[in-house]
């Protein structure tokens, strides 16, 4: 036999029914005959005692010994099920067994007396009515009341008794002929029933143990009550929500949660059955976020359950997914070829990276202004690398506490600290493994942090948060800034070694108004997109020709994303107004592109009387814009229709 099948087979065993069949009459030998038909069902163990001997008996059996249900009958059955707490299965009499009974006792005499316990059957005042038996019916609830009824009946001529054990041998005692009532097929359903209850039993007390086993191991506080508010059920979580973490469960359960957990209110839970959810409420030091549910049974309010939660819990999940959010674990998006390099500056920025990709696998740092667009070099870099088939991961290191970039940075291992994940969990920098890590915002790494990151740089190794041994990785670290590096070196904000470490290759993306050739090319990328976004990509082209004048004499200080930011808000104004707008409807969609106005209008402030160069350099300046919105925003085409160079009609749009 396999292990599996051994391990099942206890299992069977240990879970097998265990059914004890209590009687101190003739029930007894029917309890005996019928138990081994039930063998392979369940363990039927026969206790021949009743009452109070029988309690005893059982009681002193439990204390080692497992019973899942009792079988018992009459008032002894009911005097059990009032003085024992476990599942117990009455024998009941059917009609089936009246029948049979009155038969054998007509056999014996006319005068036929039948006496049960606390009610007679039915079925047996109609037979009776039915074919107008001259039976007396008696019932009684204990012994004592049992053989005084017998007693009157032998005063009154009845020479057979029809009923249970206990009356059958009370009968016999005062010289009356006393018939058994029960039946082996009443004594079988009895057991069946049994069986089919300590099956259901099992069943449930598994489920039980199955959501024991889940309360006990949520970081979650959790605690049911009834509708007297008393304590039904409390996980360890809860006890330590409390300021209680070494006191027993059991000295919980029972007690008004008042009294345990005075600072937590039930609420109106209980009194108008509706969930209340997210309230939030200070327990001594510590601020709670509190549900409560209403528990239901068959439509009926039995209680409800209170989940507790510390609102530093909250503000840890809350903090994971944002970093979540900003940690793109996936591959690169974006290509060099895609990055709009018209320019000669941008063209050589390229050729550059380009190198960097392919000859080297150095460190490199990439600098520039906010809205550059420095994530989609470093992306460019990764994917023309031999490791742009591997991870490429992000992360902005200004966004998140020191300890939680830490442990995203580095990993932690299991219990490393409060709320650590069960087993502990991988860094950036593992998973990142024969891959590139972009740490954005390299500047705004605390200082000591920097001191775990230049080691990871120099012995190209990590060790986890909580950790002992240091696992090598291969990883090419790119990273960026908007931050002078060097001066932040001398003001000792930032570490020399590992800003030489960082500067192996450097990247300078210029600033938008350092390549106006890119300009008109980006602007139709990024109106095409945005457009396209709000369905109307075929008013695209015709947008930005009427806009780009105004573009190639703005200063773009957030540079490409504020560039972007103007195409999405024109395509959302067109939506707005139907059509493509006017240049009043230019002015109020992007005011920073028209410089001062005047208070109250939407015009420019005019010129001086008698600033004749400042009317001259306007007009030029008008027809200067005209000429290049004719050519399309080429401002090459642009410069050889005015007969002058690319060079003074740039600065000639920026005067």
């Amino acid at each position: 036999m396999s292990p599996e099948d051994t391990a099942s087979r206890h299992a069977a065993i240990a879970h097998h029914p265990v059914i004890w069949a209590v009687s101190a009459y003739r029930l007894t030998d029917i309890f005996r005959g019928i138990a081994p038909e039930f063998s392979a069902q369940a363990d039927i163990h026969i206790i021949n005692k009743g009452f109070a001997d029988a309690v005893d008996e059982i009681q002193a059996r439990l204390r080692h010994e497992r019973c899942d249900v009792i079988v018992a009958a009459g008032s002894n059955g009911a005097y059990l099920r009032e003085h024992l707490a476990l599942p117990l299965v009455l024998v009941k009499v059917g009609g089936f067994d009246i029948l049979a009974a009155l038969t054998r006792a007509r056999q014996v005499s006319d005068r036929i007396a039948i006496v049960t316990h606390k009610t007679t059957a039915p079925e047996l005042g109609k037979f009776i009515r039915l074919f107008d038996l001259p039976i007396k019916e008696r019932s009684y609830e204990t012994a004592d009341q049992a053989r005084h009824c017998i007693r009157a009946l032998a005063a009154q001529g009845i020479a057979v008794v029809v009923g249970p054990g206990l009356v059958a041998n009370l009968a016999d005692e005062l010289g009356l002929h006393g018939v058994f009532l029960y039946s082996l097929d009443s004594a079988r359903e009895a057991f069946s029933d049994a069986v089919e209850i300590a099956r259901i039993k099992h069943v449930e007390a598994s489920r039980h143990a199955q959501l024991d086993a889940v309360l006990q191991h949520l970081s979650d506080g959790v605690v049911a009550i009834d509708m007297t508010q008393k304590v039904l059920s409390v996980n360890p979580a809860m006890l330590r929500l409390a300021g209680s973490p070494e006191t027993p469960m059991a000295q919980w359960l029972g007690k008004p949660l008042r009294e345990v957990l005075p600072a937590v209110r039930a609420g109106s839970v209980l009194t108008r059955g509706w969930p209340d959810l997210g309230s939030v409420e200070q327990v001594g030091q510590r601020t709670l976020v509190i549900n409560r549910v209403p528990v239901f049974e068959q439509g009926v309010q039995t209680g409800a359950v209170l989940t507790v939660i510390d609102s530093g819990d909250v503000e840890q999940v809350t903090s994971r997914l944002r970093l979540h959010q900003q940690v793109k674990n996936r591959h690169a998006r974006y290509h060099l070829h895609q990055v709009a390099a018209v320019s000669t500056r941008m063209k050589q920025l390229i050729a550059l990276c380009e190198t960097y990709a392919r000859r080297s696998d150095a460190t490199v740092l990439i600098s520039g202004e906010s809205g550059t667009g420095k994530e989609l070099i470093a992306q460019g870099i990764h994917n023309a690398s031999r490791r742009a088939a591997e991870p490429f991961l992000a992360i902005n290191c200004g966004a998140f506490t020191e300890s939680l970039l830490e442990s995203e940075l580095f990993g932690y291992e299991d219990g490393a600290f409060t709320g650590a994940r069960r087993g502990g969990k991988a860094g950036l920098f593992e998973s990142a493994h024969l891959g590139t890590i972009f740490l954005d915002e390299i500047g705004e790494m605390p200082l000591v942090l920097q001191t775990r990151l230049l080691r990871v740089l120099q012995e190209k190794e990590v060790m986890r948060v909580g950790g002992r041994e240091s696992i090598p990785v291969d990883v090419r670290v790119i990273a960026a800034t908007h931050r002078d590096l060097l001066g932040m070196v001398e003001a000792q904000q930032f570490r020399q070694d590992l800003f030489y470490r960082l500067n192996i290759l450097q990247v300078v993306i210029p600033p938008l108004r350092q390549r106006p050739e890119d300009l008109a090319l980006l602007a139709v990328t990024l109106f095409d997109a945005a457009f396209k976004r709000a369905g109307l990509q075929d008013q695209a082209r015709d947008i930005v020709k009427s806009v780009l004048p105004l573009f190639m004499s703005h200063s773009w200080p957030g540079n490409v994303r504020e560039l972007e930011n103007a195409a999405e808000r024109l395509a959302i104004g067109c939506i707005a107004l139907h059509g493509i707008p006017g240049p009043d409807d230019l002015q109020r969609l992007l005011p920073e592109l028209h410089g001062p106005r005047v208070a109250g209008s939407g015009a420019r402030p005019p010129a001086a009387a008698g600033e004749l160069k400042a009317v001259t350099r306007q007009t030029e300046k008008a027809h200067l814009q005209s000429v290049l919105s004719e050519c399309t925003g080429n401002q090459a085409e642009a410069a050889k229709r005015l007969g002058i160079s690319r060079a003074t009609l740039w600065r000639k749009l920026r005067a």
